[in-house]
Order: C-alpha cells, then sequence, then structure tokens
C-alpha cells in the first residue's frame, strides 16, 4: 500500500501542484514569522544587554502611596545620593542620569525620528563612560548639546553647527560642542539622543537638583549582588530601590519577548487564516482525486485491501504532500523573514544587526503545521473512500451522496448557523469587553454553520445568476449546470474565498464606522479653531499658551491641564482650564445645572458625579498635590466622551497648588477661523518649533484616517495572503474539473461547440462560483461589522454604522476578477483537448 501511494502520487504530480502551493503559503507565513520574531527579538535584546554594560547597580527612586488626603509621590534622588552611592566601598564609580523629550529638528526644520523616539538626557562630567565621544568636547551650559553619530550621519550636521530644538515648548538653538556613540534601542530604531550637561538636563527637563536614576559601577572582583548589598545598607531605605544590572537585562529581554509576542501572535493569525483556507483546497482535492479513482480503489478492496488500508494509503499520499510543501514553505518562510527585516529598513526603521535566527522550534512547527494539515484535511475523503462498497464503486453506481448525508449535513448547518447568530446578537447587548469573547465564539459557530450550508445556499443563488448566463447562450447555460452538478465542491471552492473576504468586509465597515464615530466626537466636542500639543503626547510649558494669547488675531485659548488630587480617599486627576473662555472651545452637553468653571465652582462629566453621587450644586472637598484643602461646589454635570472627561477647575484656582504646572494641549479660537494663513502665523509666534504641533478639525480628522487607513492597508496585505490561497483553489478546482470531464467536453466538441465555447464556459463556472464565494462573504463581513459596532457602540455614544458601498463594489469586483483570471490556464487546457482521444477517456 505504501509503494501504491507513493506511485499515485508520482503520477499526479500535476493534480497535487496546487494543493502543494496551498500548504506552501500558509507554512511559508507561519516560518517567516517565527523566523523574522525570533530574529528581531535576538538582536533587540543582543543590542539592549549592551545598554547595561555599565551598570551593575541601578538606583531608582521609590514610590510613596497615596494615604489618606495625601496623593502618591515619587521620592527624589539628589546629588547627596550620588555621593554617598560613589563611597560605598565596591563602588568604582556612580552616575547621576536625568532623562526627558527633546524635538530635534532636521536642516529642514522638520523632526528627527518620531515624538517617541527623540529623547535627552545628561553627559556625566568631561567624559562619560555612556557616550564615548567621536568629535567634539563634553557640552558646557545650555548653549552646547550633543548629538548621537545616528542623528549626526541622517541630518550631516557637524560640531559647530546651530540646531532648533525644544523639550516642552520654547525654541532653543544651541551649537553642537560634540559627537558620540550609543547602543540606544531608541536611536537604533530611527530616533534621536540628544545630551546636555547635568544642570542644564536638570533646569530644561523640570528636576532641579534631583536625578532619574543612579548607575553605579562595581569594582574589580566586586559581584553585582554584593555590590546591591553594599548600597541598601549605605542608603536610605523606603527612599530607594535598587537593582542589579542582570536584572535589567532580563526585565529588557522579558518586555522585548513580550513585546514580539503581540507581533508574532497577529501574524501568525493571519497565517491561521490562510492554513484554514488552505484546509479547503487540500480537501477538495483528495475528494476529486478519491472520486477520479474510485474503481481503483474498489478493485484494490476486491482483491483483500481493508478499509484502514486503503484509508492509510490516502493519508500516506497526503503525508508526502505536505512534507514537500513543508520544506518548500520553510525555505520559503526564511526568505520571508529576510524580506520582513529589509522591509522594515526600507520603511525607515532601523534594525538593529544580528544573525538570522531560524531555531529548532521553528523548523519543528513548518513540519507539524504541513504534514498534520495536510493529513486532516485528507482524512475525511480518505475515510469516504474506504466506505465504498468494491461493488457498487466498480459499477459506478456510488458517485452521489445519500439524502441521509445531505440531510444530516443541513441539519447541522443550520443548527450551527442559528446558534452562532444567537450568540453574536447576545454578544451585542454586552457592554465593551464583556462582549468579545461570546462574540468571537458566535462568529466562528456561525462561519462554521455557513460552510456546511453552502452546497444547500449554492443552488438558489447560483440560480439567480441564470437570467444573465442566458446571455452567453450554450456556454452559460452549461457554465451554470456545471456550478451546481457537484454542490459539494462548488461549496468548498467558494468557502475559501468567502473566508477571505469576511475577514476584509468586516474590518472594513468596523473600522470606517469608528473613525466616523471618532470624526463626530471631536466635531462635537471641540469648537476651537486650534489645538496645540506636543508631537509626543507630553505636557507642554504654560509659556506656549502665554505666547498664543498675545497672538495677533487669537480670540480666545485655554489650556487642557492634568493635575492629582485626592477625594473621599480617592485620588482623582482634576482637569485644569480657562473657565472664562472654555465654554466658547468647547460644545458639551450640559445634563443640569449650568456649565460654569471660575473660582470654587467646577463641573463634572456625569459617570463620575455617579461614582460621587454629586448633583447639581453638590459640594465636596479636595486635596491637592501641596496637601493643602479646599471646598469645591459642583455647578453642573456634563455628559463626557472618550476625548474628554471628568472634574474641571478653574486654572487660576489650581496653579497655587502645583509645584510645576504644564499642559497637555492648548485650544485656541481666532478672529479669521481655520486657514493655512492663521495656522502658519500661529507656528511662527511659538518659532516654529519641531516639537509642537498645530492642528485644525480636519487635521485632527486627517490624522485619525491615516490611522485607520495605515491599519487596514496592513490587514489588507496580510488578508492578501488567504485570497492567494482562495485563488489556487479556484484554479485546482476548475482543472481537476476539467480533467474529470474530458469525455464531456470532447462530445460537446463533437457535438459542435467550438473551442471558443468551450473556454467561455470553463470561464463563467469560475466567475460564477467566485461571485458566489463573495456574496456570501460580504455579506457576513457586513453582519460581522454591524456586530463589532454595537458592541463598540456601548461605549462610544457617537457610534454610528457606515456601510462603505464603494468598497464592498470593489470586493466583489475582486472576486469576479479572482473567478476571471483562475479560469485561464484550466480553459486554455479545456479549449485545446483532443476531441478524439477525449472522447475515449474514462
Amino acid at each position: 500500500m505504501f509503494r501504491t501511494a507513493l506511485r499515485n502520487v508520482l503520477a499526479h504530480k500535476a493534480r497535487l501542484l496546487m494543493t502543494v502551493l496551498a500548504v506552501m503559503l500558509g507554512v511559508a507565513f507561519v516560518s517567516g514569522t517565527l523566523v523574522f520574531t525570533n530574529t528581531l527579538s535576538a538582536a533587540l535584546e543582543k543590542q539592549s544587554a549592551k545598554g547595561f554594560d555599565h551598570v551593575d547597580v541601578a538606583v531608582t527612586p521609590d514610590f510613596k502611596e497615596a494615604e489618606g488626603d495625601k496623593v502618591g509621590e515619587v521620592q527624589e534622588l539628589t546629588r547627596a545620593l550620588v555621593d554617598d552611592s560613589a563611597r560605598v566601598p565596591g563602588a568604582a564609580q556612580a552616575i547621576g542620569i536625568v532623562t526627558g523629550f527633546t524635538a530635534i529638528a532636521d536642516r529642514d526644520g522638520k523632526l528627527i525620528g518620531n515624538g517617541f523616539q527623540s529623547q535627552g538626557g545628561n553627559y556625566w562630567g568631561t567624559e562619560d563612560p555612556r557616550y564615548p565621544l567621536v568629535g567634539g568636547h563634553a557640552p558646557k551650559g545650555e548653549g552646547e548639546i550633543l548629538i548621537d553619530s545616528a542623528t549626526a550621519e541622517r541630518t550631516g550636521y557637524e560640531v559647530g553647527d546651530t540646531v532648533r530644538m525644544s523639550v516642552d515648548g520654547p525654541v532653543l538653538e544651541p551649537v553642537i560642542a560634540g559627537i558620540f556613540t550609543t547602543d540606544d534601542g531608541n536611536v537604533a530604531a530611527g530616533g534621536s539622543l540628544t545630551l546636555f550637561d547635568t544642570a542644564s538636563a536638570q533646569k530644561l527637563f523640570g528636576k532641579a537638583g534631583t536625578f532619574d536614576e543612579i548607575a553605579v559601577k562595581a569594582k574589580d572582583g566586586v559581584s553585582q549582588a554584593a555590590l546591591r548589598a553594599q548600597l541598601e545598607k549605605a542608603l536610605p531605605s523606603g527612599v530607594v530601590e535598587t537593582t542589579t544590572g542582570a536584572e535589567l537585562a532580563d526585565e529588557q529581554a522579558e518586555t522585548i519577548a513580550s513585546s514580539m509576542s503581540g507581533l508574532k501572535q497577529g501574524l501568525l493569525v493571519f497565517a491561521g487564516i490562510a492554513l484554514f483556507v488552505g484546509t479547503f483546497i487540500i480537501a477538495n482535492t483528495f475528494t476529486m482525486l478519491v472520486a477520479q479513482r474510485t474503481r481503483e480503489l474498489a478493485l484494490m478492496r476486491a482483491v483483500g485491501a481493508s478499509r484502514r488500508q486503503v484509508t492509510r494509503s490516502v493519508l500516506i499520499e497526503a503525508f508526502v504532500v505536505g512534507a514537500v510543501a513543508a520544506v518548500a514553505g520553510l525555505l520559503a518562510g526564511v526568505g520571508i523573514g529576510v524580506g520582513l527585516r529589509s522591509l522594515m529598513g526600507t520603511l525607515g526603521a532601523t534594525v538593529p544587526d544580528g544573525p538570522l535566527v531560524v531555531s529548532p522550534g521553528t523548523i519543528g512547527t513548518a513540519f507539524a503545521v504541513g504534514v498534520l494539515v495536510t493529513m486532516l484535511a485528507a482524512w475525511l475523503p480518505g475515510r469516504r473512500a474506504a466506505k465504498i462498497p468494491p461493488v457498487a464503486a466498480m459499477s459506478s453506481v456510488h458517485a452521489k451522496a445519500t439524502t441521509k448525508s445531505l440531510v444530516l449535513r443541513n441539519t447541522l448547518g443550520a443548527l450551527f448557523s442559528a446558534a452562532g447568530v444567537a450568540v453574536v446578537l447576545a454578544a451585542t447587548t454586552m457592554k465593551g469587553s464583556d462582549g468579545q469573547a461570546p462574540m468571537g465564539i458566535g462568529a466562528v459557530l456561525l462561519i462554521t454553520g455557513v460552510f456546511i450550508l453552502t452546497p444547500l445556499l449554492s443552488r438558489p443563488l447560483i440560480a439567480a445568476a441564470a437570467p444573465v448566463l442566458r446571455v452567453f447562450g450554450m456556454p452559460g447555460k452549461l457554465a451554470r449546470q456545471n456550478s451546481v452538478r457537484n454542490p459539494r465542491r462548488t461549496a468548498a471552492t467558494a468557502s475559501a474565498l468567502m473566508i477571505g473576504l469576511t475577514l476584509i468586509t468586516g474590518m472594513t465597515v468596523a473600522a470606517g464606522s469608528l473613525q466616523k464615530s471618532i470624526d463626530k466626537m471631536a466635531a462635537a466636542a471641540i469648537e476651537a479653531d486650534y489645538v496645540v500639543s506636543m508631537r509626543n503626547g507630553n505636557a507642554l510649558s504654560p509659556d506656549v499658551e502665554r505666547k498664543l494669547r498675545q497672538t495677533d488675531g487669537v480670540t480666545a485659548t485655554s489650556p487642557m491641564r492634568t493635575a492629582v488630587s485626592r477625594i473621599d480617599g480617592r485620588t482623582e486627576y482634576l482637569t485644569g482650564v480657562n473657565g472664562a473662555t472654555f465654554d466658547d472651545l468647547t460644545e458639551f452637553e450640559t445634563l443640569s445645572g449650568a456649565f460654569e468653571v471660575g473660582g470654587t465652582r467646577v463641573v463634572a462629566d456625569e459617570a463620575t458625579a455617579k461614582s460621587y453621587g454629586w448633583k447639581a450644586g453638590s459640594s465636596f472637598t479636595v486635596a491637592y498635590e501641596d496637601g493643602r484643602k479646599q471646598k469645591l461646589t459642583v455647578a453642573g454635570l456634563y455628559q463626557g466622551n472618550d476625548m474628554m472627561s471628568g472634574i474641571m477647575i478653574d486654572t487660576a484656582t489650581l496653579a497655587p497648588h502645583e509645584s510645576e504646572p504644564a499642559d497637555m494641549m492648548v485650544m485656541v479660537k481666532t478672529a479669521d477661523g481655520a486657514s493655512g494663513a492663521v495656522k502658519e502665523s500661529l507656528e511662527k509666534a511659538l518659532g516654529t518649533n519641531p516639537g509642537i504641533q498645530v492642528q485644525d478639525r480636519k487635521d485632527l480628522s486627517n490624522e485619525i484616517a491615516q490611522m485607520f487607513t495605515l491599519m487596514l492597508n496592513m490587514l489588507y496585505g496580510l488578508l492578501a495572503m488567504a485570497v492567494i490561497v482562495a485563488v489556487l483553489g479556484v484554479i485546482n478546482t476548475l482543472a481537476m474539473s476539467v480533467f474529470e470531464r474530458s469525455q464531456e467536453i470532447g462530445l460537446l466538441r463533437a457535438i459542435g461547440l467550438d473551442r471558443k465555447g468551450i473556454k467561455r464556459m470553463v470561464r463563467l463556472e469560475s466567475l460564477v462560483i467566485s461571485l458566489f464565494g463573495g456574496v456570501l462573504g460580504i455579506g457576513l463581513g457586513v453582519f460581522f461589522g454591524w456586530a463589532a459596532g454595537e458592541l463598540m457602540g456601548t461605549r462610544m455614544a457617537t457610534y454610528e454604522l457606515v456601510l462603505p458601498w464603494g468598497r464592498m463594489a470593489v470586493f466583489l469586483l475582486l472576486a469576479a476578477l479572482v473567478g476571471v483570471l483562475a479560469a485561464l490556464w484550466p480553459a486554455r487546457r479545456a479549449a485545446r483537448l483532443n476531441m478524439l482521444q477525449a472522447i475515449k477517456a474514462e
């Protein structure tokens, strides 16, 4: 039986090629994902480990928990603690570290890197071992800085050049005193690192006289554990925490592994989708192969082969096909891993150097996936073939499925579909994350049910295309009949395309609706012409709001400032605003009382008020971060949203209690409204600052649109793999259908149907099957998109379902194009069949 199975594989190489390709693509995606993420993780871990070469023990400030009316606070690391750390017997050196955001502009005035990767820090003394200088000298005063060598190379900056930069708003123009090298991960990822002398860094980052961390280097022969013990003994408990360099490296490795895990899981989900689609092709292929060899298998049964041996022979074929596909997929996956790393570099993300990692786990996974998926998909056709009675098979009467099996299939399909719809509808009534798991389960049940029912659904849906097909005459009529001749085969072929389009359509509907809802939220909440903020989301200096207020043409401004407080023993964040102008810059629905902010009068959103039991006119006592208390009155309640909510208080009331006031954003209204000229004047008023962005409502909307567009394009690219596999399935089905209908095609040619008519028949059959899958996929996608939207709508009052009719039409045209392209080779092959040889074929 083993030799027979191998002979069949070798005899049907062309027939099995598409199956090998389908499995190979799925395996390649899986192995490519593993190679890419493992390689990236290893490179990042290696590079991050270098960053701890000069740190044997890190001393960080302890956090004092909030208690009673006192807010939580971070303890301070003073210069005295740095000196105490350096005097520990086992310490060779102690360095005080200061970090913060630094936006530095290139020669065109644009921010280098993105906001979250533009970092700043301090250079310790005249020679800092963390940052070896390759040119220039250590910085002195606020007028001198150091930049990293990667930034210097990208921008062309040299020692002595003047640059534009900022840390929290005001523009600085220091001179580059020197250039240094670093293993910093943000720099490797395309960001920048700017260094000041320690005193300047502390002043600019609002940390006068204090440090974020103390890095202690051990003397030769002193272990990290011994140094840590000495530091814990010498430094005050409850003020600092100590961590060894090895522990920091391990934590960093865990962080990298965790971040890579999310990426890996996301990519593997799409690989799984491609493999899931591929199982339909494999099952279809082996079903047709078994059907074409019915007499051969029956003869083997008649000469003594058992049912188990027949099933085993089919599984051996599947094993060989899966093994070949796994090897090819693994090789292709290594290429995909290399390609993804190169692609990241092309897109501007710098990937650390490191060897390509092809682990034993990746190799094992590739073979396990390739072989198991193929054998599982082939098991049912093999089992079905073994059940065929030898006599019935040899007389060719055992060709169609029994009525009992069809009734059982349709009943199961109906039950699965009904259960899926019920669970999805139930999930839409739940709130937030509570409904995610039930909705996922319902989606799986519904897709499974529709797949089981597709043979039943194929007849009425394909029959609906009959009027159009009649236009093509006899080829159109034959194409319709061929499409419904074997409903199971048609269903399996269409289902592969259906799943891909279901996911694509569902994501498009959900993303489009969410984008529209956020646009509505922004339009409903913000009446200001412009919103000014830091590019990395950090706080702005209060000087920014003062400069904007003094700019010609500006009629109203208001900061939005966050401050921590304690209310009834709970930590609560207050939002400081300009009470005199805030109502003119926003548009909130007032639920009760009046929207008045000023003095001791505040407003609160409905959710916050409900949590404290407040109503309009209620009073409460707040404890500010400086420890002082004040009695405030709730003037009114408003309807908050995801953009703005909480307790709003006048900045004049809040400012005396803040040690370092900072604004998260500033809203601006102008006399002339939003225009290019007004925006340019605001940017000039702020010194054309590379770290600040001035956005009108259209800019905010475009920013949201770009985010969703990027996300959708990535998903489309990943789901394209499933669509490609589905195309292979259509080609495979048509090619094998042409083979088994050779005699029929020969007879059609003999009675007058020319080659052009044969080609048209096969193409129309492919088109009908593809459109059938497309209609099912788009229909399911709209349903799932609506359901996901209902779930999101429980947390977003402005949610509105948006059906992207244009894109759905494109998806349907894509399905039609798949059908047309997939039929090219099978149609050509059918038209070129020799008439007489085809008639004699069995």
